[in-house]
């Protein structure tokens, strides 16, 4: 895929670079920040001419209404240095159109596409040392839209920043996880705005999230705000569960998020030939295959950790651990997705897009 790119970038460079200083063999994931960041402003109806500056605080009035209405929304991208120094981005056209879904969600103004691409393609250019290479390094980013309008008057704001920023990340891996089945708590509900990514979403799962970190489980799997019997998600994941040989996946809808790596795991599943089913799924179900062995995995899917799987689970009062095999689902797709996204393999969707460094 390529990019008509057109829009000039007001850019200040930073007089010396912080990237000395960075052990990149010991990250901890989003706490350390490239030397520039990408800014623009929308005011009087109108985005207003971007800005590539170096990485800075804000500075914004105690009134802005980010602040007390929580008009903000983000994505979560990476960008992956091959073994010849190429530089690629994942499937950003989907992360572009799903930035743009989340605003209108919350009455905020779409983000221009050649102002996205453009000014993502000119920070990643300057800061293109900090993209390390080696297979799991990555240069994760974060695209984000907040209201900055001085106003505690309950309406949307007129008044907003978009901006960019850039964060080094190493190989993820955090273990398996055991995880809680929701029976209380929901992270979202018909009509709401679970499918978009909007700040406040992840903020309401903070709470429930560490109630299950207390019981000694680390994620919680939420199930639908009515009646607690469908399983929707997987703390800040899509999920997905094996049963017997076949895959299984809630649906997308107005209360789950229609994930880039959810959306690839399906489609290199059908590709390779495994059943998978988009449907409702029960709690029940999921306890019945526990209980006859015929579950013989769950994983998280998302940008940050690609699949996370988890090794038990609890509903009600039960705790399953998860006979799996040897050869697991989640390994197989976890190194065919990688495999495209650092350019190890064939790309057959045209998910790569490269970056011009």
């Amino acid at each position: 895929m390529s990019q008509t790119l057109s829009t000039d970038i007001k850019i200040t460079k930073s007089s010396t670079s912080k990237i000395n200083q960075v052990n990149f063999d010991n990250l901890t994931f989003g706490t350390v920040f490239t030397d520039h960041m990408y800014v623009c402003d929308y005011k009087n109806g109108s985005w207003q001419t971007p800005e590539i500056k170096p990485y800075g605080p804000l500075t914004l009035d105690p009134s802005a209404r980010v602040f007390h209405y929580g008009q903000a929304v983000f994505e979560g991208m990476k960008a992956y240095k091959d073994d010849n120094g190429k530089v690629f981005l994942f499937r950003p056209d989907e992360n572009y159109k799903r930035i743009n879904t989340s605003s209108a969600r919350l009455a905020m103004p779409e983000f221009p596409e050649d102002y996205f691409f453009n000014g993502l393609e000119t920070l990643l250019k300057l800061d293109k040392e900090w993209i390390q290479p080696g297979f799991g390094n990555s240069l994760y980013i974060r695209p984000f839209s907040i209201a900055t309008q001085a106003s505690v008057s309950a309406s949307e704001a007129n008044e907003y920043k978009f901006m960019i920023i850039l964060s080094p990340a190493q190989a993820y891996y955090s273990g398996d996880v055991s995880v809680l089945i929701a029976e209380k708590y929901s992270r979202s509900a018909s009509g709401g705005i679970g499918f978009a990514k909007a700040a406040g979403n992840y903020a309401a799962q903070f709470y429930p999230t560490n109630l299950a970190k207390k019981d000694g489980y680390q994620q919680v799997i939420w199930t639908d705000a009515s009646t607690h019997e469908y399983v929707e998600e997987a703390g800040t994941m899509n999920v997905f569960f094996r049963i017997n040989d076949t895959l299984l996946t809630a649906p997308v809808s107005d209360k789950i998020l229609d994930g880039v790596t959810r959306k690839s795991l399906i489609a290199i599943a059908q590709k390779e030939g495994i059943a998978v089913e988009e449907r409702p799924i029960k709690v029940s179900e999921i306890v019945e295959a526990a209980n006859n062995g015929s579950l013989r995995e769950i994983f998280g899917a998302g940008t940050a950790a690609v699949i996370s799987p988890v090794k038990a689970f609890k509903h009600k009062d039960k705790h399953f651990e998860i006979d799996r095999p040897e050869e697991t689902y989640a390994d197989f797709f976890k190194n065919k997705l990688m495999n495209i996204q650092y350019n190890k393999a064939e790309d057959p969707f045209g998910w790569r897009y490269e970056v011009v460094i």
